[in-house]
Formats: structure tokens, C-alpha cells, sequence
């Protein structure tokens, strides 16, 4: 017997799940095609908006309530499961800070710690580096995980869970009865359960449609490229032009990322890496002596204003949904996941939930 059905197997899905199972509920997720191999496969595992004082307080809310929780939490999965998700607090260096006043306001007024290097501080941080400090700015608290691990984590504690997971099964049909979801159709059959969750990412929008035409999600594209590097070359998430490089433990470098409105077009494209590498050897002019390993892309649920939708349908009691979270997925997952959980359980909830609801973000 089903409790809830999640649609969707990304970061957002899964942590929905995990969160719901731990509080004793019977959870089935359906996924479309293969769990975490999404956008949140695709994505850097940047646990912070690129330019936090840019982002709405909504998103600000959820990304601090994550960042507290993710030392611990990813140290409880690596214990469980024997998979590391490669928490790093490496730091974030942001070389091209178009208002560094604004941003060091920010972070005084949200209590993060953050510097203002000089030229000979660049130096030891990163000498491999060539930006200037003229509007360099430091966010030495800031961390990152290795997407993939994480994902890879997450499946393995749902198993312990007991969370039924159902790859191939992509929902295409929600049947209502009343004032309620009946049921979930699959093109592998129909599913019942007590409340429905829709977190599937790019595609909730597509799904959510026929009973909410104001969950406006749309896809955009984001291609990346990865070096294979050695340890040592750079240590920091740098990000520059609104592109970033983020070093893993094993000395690779990815680099991110483009921003396309492609609709559901997930192509790589020579324009993309040839961009894309020469932001990084201009940056890191050391990457010039390595090579290019792997390029891919991926589709980011965009919402208008990159607030992610969450909460409950206003007519529909037992429907659900956590999406559009856009490029901050990783960032806001845990406490995303957690305030659908407190909601749909009727537990006092982690964050105000009034800004994230459907109403609210039009």
C-alpha cells in the first residue's frame, strides 16, 4: 500500500521522498526515465545562488536553511551507504562583483563571512589565477558537492527505506474525482495513493498543466564541459562573466555554464565548448596544458523569477508539488524537501511557505 506517489526522480524527488519516508510514510517514486539523470545529474552541485545578494529573499530562505544542514546530512548518507557525496567547502571566489558594496551589505546582514582580497591575496589563494582584485569579493563558507555521488547516495538510503523506486514509468495523465487526485497514469499502468507530490523537474510544467496551467516551468538549457586536471591546479569555486569553474577532490575541473531556451533540446554544440574552454583558459591559464574529458548539457526547471512553486493545489487537497527551482537546485533541496514534507504532514513548517505558493509567484 502507497501512502504518497512523488512524480519524478531528481534531487528535489528524491529528498521528498527521503524526508517523507524517515517521517513513516509508504512512498512510490515514479520516474520517466532513469533516477538523478536529469538536470540534477547535469548540474555543478553549487550549495549557493552564483550571486546570492541577487537572488529574492524566498530563495535566500531556503538556500541558508540547506546550507546548515548539508555537512551533517551528507555525512549521515556516506555512513549509511558507503557512498561519498564529496561535501567540500571549498569557498567561492567571484572576480567580476558588479556591486561589491551591495554584496558586502548582504552578507553582513545575513552572517556571511567574506573578504575582500588584495592583489597578494589572490596569490596565495589561487596563483594560478588571473583575475584582478579590483572587484573581487570572498565567500570562504561556501560549498559544493559532487552531484552524481549525492544522487547515487540518495538512491541507496531510499532502498534502505524501503521507497519503491519505478524507473521507465513516466506519468502523462492525473485523474481527478471531486475535489482530489484519483490516480497517476503511467505508460506502464495507473497508480492510487493518498497524495501525489509532482517534482519533476523540467517536465512538471508539461504534467501539471491540465489542473494547474499557472505552474509555469519552462526548460532551460545549461551545457558544460569537464577537464580532466590534476590536483592542486585550483581550489576554489571561481565564478567570473557569470560563468564558474568548480574543482572536484580528484583534481577534475568543471566549467559552467550556458544559458539556453532551447525548449526540450538537450544537443551539445561546438560553440558552446570552444566558449565555454576559453572562458577557462583565460581564467585558469593553466587548463591550456589539459584536455577537455567530457561536454553535456542539461535542462534547468525555470520558474519566472527562480523561486521554486511549493506547496499544496488550491482545490485539489491531496496534490502537491516542489519544482522550479532553476539553477539552485542543490542549494535549496533539503529545505525544499523538508517544507513540502511539514506541509503535507501538518507539521509547523521550516520556512514561511506563503512565498512559494503558486499565487504568490505571479
Amino acid at each position: 500500500m502507497t501512502d504518497i506517489i512523488i512524480i519524478g526522480g531528481g534531487i528535489s524527488g528524491l529528498l521528498t521522498a527521503r524526508e517523507l519516508a524517515v517521517a513513516g510514510a509508504a512512498v512510490t517514486l515514479l520516474e520517466r526515465r532513469a533516477v538523478g539523470r536529469e538536470a540534477s545529474w547535469a548540474g555543478g552541485g553549487i550549495l549557493s545562488p552564483l550571486y546570492p545578494w541577487q537572488a529574492p529573499e524566498p530563495i535566500t530562505a531556503l538556500c541558508r536553511c540547506s546550507q546548515a544542514v548539508y555537512p551533517a546530512f551528507t555525512g549521515a548518507l556516506f555512513e549509511a551507504t558507503g557512498i561519498d557525496p564529496e561535501w567540500t567547502q571549498s569557498g567561492l571566489l567571484i572576480g567580476d562583483c558588479p556591486n561589491i558594496d551591495q554584496a558586502e551589505a548582504w552578507c553582513d546582514r545575513h552572517g556571511v563571512r567574506h573578504a575582500r582580497p588584495g592583489r597578494q591575496d589572490i596569490g596565495e589563494l589561487e596563483p594560478g589565477l588571473a583575475i584582478t582584485a579590483e572587484q573581487l569579493i570572498y565567500l570562504p563558507d561556501i560549498a559544493q558537492v559532487r552531484n552524481p555521488r549525492l544522487l547515487a547516495a540518495l538512491r541507496a538510503d531510499l532502498g534502505n527505506r524501503r521507497v519503491r523506486i519505478l524507473e521507465d514509468h513516466e506519468a502523462i495523465d492525473l485523474k481527478i474525482a471531486g475535489e482530489r487526485l484519483q490516480s497517476v497514469g503511467t505508460n506502464r499502468g495507473t497508480f492510487t495513493a493518498g497524495q501525489c507530490v509532482i517534482a519533476a523537474g523540467a517536465w512538471s510544467g508539461l504534467l501539471g498543466r491540465q489542473l494547474m496551467p499557472e505552474l509555469t516551468i519552462s526548460p532551460v538549457k545549461g551545457q558544460m564541459i569537464l577537464f580532466a586536471a590534476a590536483p592542486g591546479l585550483l581550489k576554489h569555486i571561481v565564478l567570473s562573466q557569470g560563468r564558474y569553474l568548480i574543482p572536484r577532490r580528484d583534481g577534475r575541473i568543471l566549467v559552467g555554464s550556458t544559458v539556453e531556451y532551447t525548449d526540450f533540446d538537450k544537443s551539445i554544440t561546438q560553440d558552446a565548448r570552444d566558449a565555454l574552454r576559453h572562458f577557462a583558459v583565460t581564467v585558469v591559464p593553466g587548463l591550456k596544458r589539459h584536455d577537455i574529458e567530457r561536454q553535456w548539457a542539461g535542462l534547468r526547471p525555470a520558474s519566472p523569477n527562480g523561486v521554486p512553486f511549493i506547496g499544496r493545489h488550491a482545490t485539489f487537497d491531496n496534490l502537491f508539488f516542489n519544482c522550479g527551482h532553476f539553477r539552485n537546485g542543490f542549494a535549496m533541496a533539503p529545505a525544499s524537501a523538508r517544507l513540502i514534507a511539514d506541509l503535507m504532514l501538518g507539521r509547523a513548517p521550516i520556512v514561511a511557505p506563503e512565498p512559494y505558493g503558486l499565487k504568490a509567484l505571479h
